[in-house]
């Protein structure tokens, strides 16, 4: 049997595939290594998301190729939309799609051992992708090369998956996909199924869990906006949160990125969810200094920041990424590119520590789910807003617990807080 390290770069739903590669590996006979050093594969799931991170991977698939005796395998989305890259980097690597990463290492082999079904981060979290792939064609995006269109298991396969999660010990279920909006267009005759799935799991599987729904085009999720914001309001154990990268406040801009929606869809979403939530979380992602984006361009996206006020904000400067159509439009400068992210990223740190600082003094329910610094233990009220703990060990907390928390501070991206203590239950 191998003795396997793998690491994974990139979004959570790398690390669901991460997840499903070693389940199948466990399942299989096989056994974590203490390191690359003493591992018969070395396996690396990459990113390719940037240009400096394709630099990045290449970089630490020297490093294995180099450094270990193991056999090295590469996978993720730069391996399936790059992986030229790595042969002409003439390493001595398997480059290989997730699916076929389990069979290469088990080389044709029966599975001999009980199979391990314990796929939680932490002994708390829980990663469950609920689909592969998406509806989109945007013309930046190099990821879609790799996973191609939506493929969809049925929302009954999801919500098994779920159960197990929850009974392996998951107290959070982080659903993931490269655009979870979209989850059962294939199968639903374009219409998402993800309202089914989240009211499903929510109803049908037993236990204290939270669940946190990952990014989804605001697209996808304009279709449902309605009956999914209402099934948001109905149950606690959905985090009141979503994900909904707009990219650009111009709609010119996002023509020519192909993002089939409009900004006044998006705010449609966004008005959907303050309608029926009176505490949640917006997540949006902007792309500065896309070829096209003129100083028009740029203040509408910053007018859009300012309007809707998202309390978590991603700011990336456009990279040309090999392959796609955007890689042949004329670029603006790399300094325009740097102006324009620092004029929105200081614009962003200002909306979030406004939201942070409307946080003092709130009372939430936080579920801790990681170590912090020293005795600190990290967890998320039911925004998913993170909060920290001090001194949390001292107090007899402990990972996986849920906690009344007041909350006393912010740090600009995130709150500090001290555990309440309930009245005991009247006899």
């Amino acid at each position: 049997m191998a003795r396997y390290h793998i690491e994974t770069y990139g979004c959570t739903s790398n690390r669901g595939e991460t997840q499903q590669i070693e389940q199948a590996l466990r399942e299989g006979g096989h056994h974590p290594a203490d390191g690359p050093e003493s591992a018969d594969v070395a396996i690396l799931n990459t990113c390719t998301v940037l240009e400096k991170t394709e630099r990045n991977m290449l970089k630490r698939a020297r490093e294995l190729d180099a450094e270990t005796p193991a056999d090295l395998v590469v996978t993720g989305c730069m391996a399936l939309a790059q992986g030229e890259e790595f042969r002409e980097a003439g390493l001595d690597a398997e480059v290989l799609h997730w699916d076929d990463v389990p069979q290469y290492v088990l080389n044709g082999e029966c599975p001999t051992v009980t199979p391990d079904t314990e796929t939680v981060i932490n002994g708390v979290v829980g990663i469950l992708p609920i689909a592969r792939g998406c509806m989109s064609d945007c013309s930046y995006c190099i990821t879609k090369q790799a996973t191609g269109r939506i493929e969809s298991p049925s929302v009954a396969e999801n919500v098994e998956k779920a159960r197990a999660l929850v009974h392996a010990g998951a107290k959070e279920i982080r659903i993931t996909g490269q655009d979870t909006g979209v989850y059962g267009w294939d199968t639903n005759q374009g219409e998402s199924l993800l309202p089914e799935l989240l009211e499903r799991i929510c109803t049908e599987i037993d236990g204290d869990f939270r669940v946190r729904v990952g990014m989804a085009n605001p697209k996808g999720l304009h279709g449902v906006r309605d009956e999914l914001a209402a099934v948001f309001a109905e149950h606690d154990e959905l985090y009141n949160f979503i994900h909904a990268p707009v990219q650009s406040g111009s709609d010119d801009v996002l023509a020519d990125m192909r993002r089939q929606h409009s900004v006044s869809e998006y705010l449609e979403v966004v008005d959907a969810f303050d309608d029926a939530l009176d505490y949640w979380t917006l997540s949006t992602d902007f792309i500065v200094g896309f070829p096209t984006e003129d100083p028009a361009d740029h203040e509408q996206s910053m007018d859009l920041l300012r309007e809707t006020t998202p309390e978590k904000i991603n700011v990336t400067r456009f990279s040309k990424r090999p392959g796609t159509d955007a890689a042949d439009m004329k670029g603006l400068g790399g300094q325009t590119k740097k102006d324009r992210s620092k004029a929105m990223s200081e614009l962003k740190m200002d909306v979030v520590g406004q939201a942070h600082e409307e946080m003092v003094g709130r009372t939430s329910s936080v579920l801790l789910v990681e170590d912090g610094t020293d005795e600190s233990l990290v967890g998320y009220d039911e925004a998913y807003r993170q909060v920290v703990i001090v001194d949390a060990e001292e107090r007899g907390l402990e990972v996986g617990d849920f906690v009344d928390v007041k909350i006393t501070s912010h740090s600009t991206v995130y709150a500090f807080g001290e555990p309440v203590k309930r009245a005991p239950l009247a006899d």
